[in-house]
Formats: C-alpha cells, sequence, structure tokens
C-alpha cells in the first residue's frame, strides 16, 4: 500500500508528505488559492507524465536501447458536463529510434500503472477520524 498525506498550511495551501518526500499543492490565484504549488489536478497530469516516462524508461533499458532526452507531456482537460476527460500525451522520443521500436513504447506507455488505473475501475473506502 502506498501513502499521500496532505496537511492544510493556509487556505488552499497544502503539505503533501509521501514517503520521506515533501511538496506542496495549492489552487492557482483565480482559483482562491496562493499558487504555492501545482494544483491537484496538475500533479494528477504529472503524475501520468512521470509514469509513462518512466515506464518507457524501464523498457528501454531492458532492450538496452539508448532514450536519453525522451520527454513525455500530458494535457489534461477535466470533465466538464456531457464530456469525458481528456488526457493528451505527447512522447517525444529520441530520433535515432527505429519505427518498430517507437511502436513498442507507445504499446508500452498505455501500460504504466498511473495509466492502467485512470482507465480501469476504482473503489474508494472513506472514513472520518476526530482529531
Amino acid at each position: 500500500m502506498m501513502r499521500a498525506t496532505a496537511t492544510q498550511r493556509s487556505k488552499f495551501t497544502h503539505d503533501v508528505k509521501v514517503r520521506v518526500h515533501q511538496m506542496t499543492a495549492d489552487e492557482p490565484e483565480d482559483q482562491g488559492g496562493d499558487d504555492m504549488g501545482p494544483s491537484p489536478q496538475e500533479l494528477l497530469a504529472a503524475s501520468l507524465a512521470s509514469c509513462t516516462a518512466i515506464t518507457m524508461e524501464m523498457y528501454a533499458r531492458r532492450k538496452g536501447w539508448n532514450v536519453d532526452g525522451m520527454e513525455v507531456a500530458c494535457d489534461y482537460t477535466p470533465a466538464e458536463r456531457g464530456c469525458v476527460t481528456r488526457f493528451e500525451l505527447v512522447m517525444k522520443m529520441p530520433a535515432h529510434l527505429s519505427d518498430e521500436q517507437v511502436r513498442k513504447l507507445q504499446v508500452i506507455a498505455a501500460k504504466c500503472p498511473v495509466h492502467r488505473t485512470l482507465e480501469g475501475e476504482v473503489a474508494f473506502d472513506e472514513r472520518v477520524e476526530l482529531a
């Protein structure tokens, strides 16, 4: 099991802890926040982009392929009434890769754990603890 904890610092600014790592999440000023860090929605896009990149790099390393400089960008449009949530992934790969290598990396990209989670069924178990 993995755990992330968000503790309010002020207004919408939260200190987020994951294992020994700490980051800040907040809302942009036009949403009432202080813009002290990425919003939770932006962190979701960052999670998908980084998971996709790491998954492709792990696969490429096992194959002995040089993918130095590879980059994954994720544009994220949250669902609005009548529309689906949309993620657009742009994978910039080194020009020296063959068409077959690129195709295999694209297939692997869709198998990253975050991608699979987002397209699969999820369940929530929520509880309140009074402090």
